[in-house]
């Protein structure tokens, strides 16, 4: 039997508004659209899960997988960090919600519109809307690439930067598009 606060965490979490991958612009079309669907939920599957009530951290270990609307993440261990509720006597020790979401270990997200990123972390600040990623980072989408040492992707904003700390400097490599020739 599931424990009921963990239940209402695994609800809190899985109603996360895009995490780990920018789809600012499918969140764009559809205000632009007019149409405001409900959250979907995002599903996440590991071999064991822990919840640590006590420092309020939910950790998902092997083979975590997990799925929301258009990307999939996978990696080995995944630590979500929650926030206390304002009154520590509530049942409802998930009130407040996400601080951060940190994935290590062969972290891959993919997203369903094409463009894989990788690294050996990624961190999701809830607050920020942003998504950090470490350890030989790179953004794929179709065969342009970008890497650097620290790869950092502001959701809200639906920019990134790239940043280099050592002698390898940020790189991106960017094929010409072919241009759509009209018909006569």
């Amino acid at each position: 039997m599931i424990n009921p606060k963990v239940f209402c965490f695994l609800v809190l979490c899985l109603v996360l508004p895009g995490f780990v991958f920018p789809i600012a612009s499918h969140a764009a079309a559809e205000q632009s659209s007019g149409k405001t669907a409900a959250p979907k939920p995002i599903v996440i599957k590991s071999k064991t899960l822990e919840v640590d009530n006590q420092k309020r951290i939910v950790t998902f270990t092997g083979e975590v997988n997990a799925k929301k609307d258009d990307f999939v993440v996978d990696c080995q261990k995944m630590l979500v960090y929650y926030r206390p509720s304002p009154d520590e006597g509530s049942k409802d020790a998930f009130s407040q919600g996400i601080d951060r979401i940190v994935a290590t270990g062969q972290v891959r997200v993919t997203r369903e519109e094409g463009g894989v990123a990788t690294a050996d972390k990624a961190v999701y600040f809830q607050d920020d809307d942003k998504i950090v990623l470490t350890g030989h980072p790179s953004v794929q989408q179709g065969k342009d690439l970008v890497r650097g040492d620290r790869i950092t992707i502001f959701l809200k904003e639906n920019r990134s930067t790239v940043e280099s700390t050592g002698k390898e400097r940020a790189q991106a490599i960017i094929f010409p598009k072919k241009r759509k020739t009209e018909a006569p």
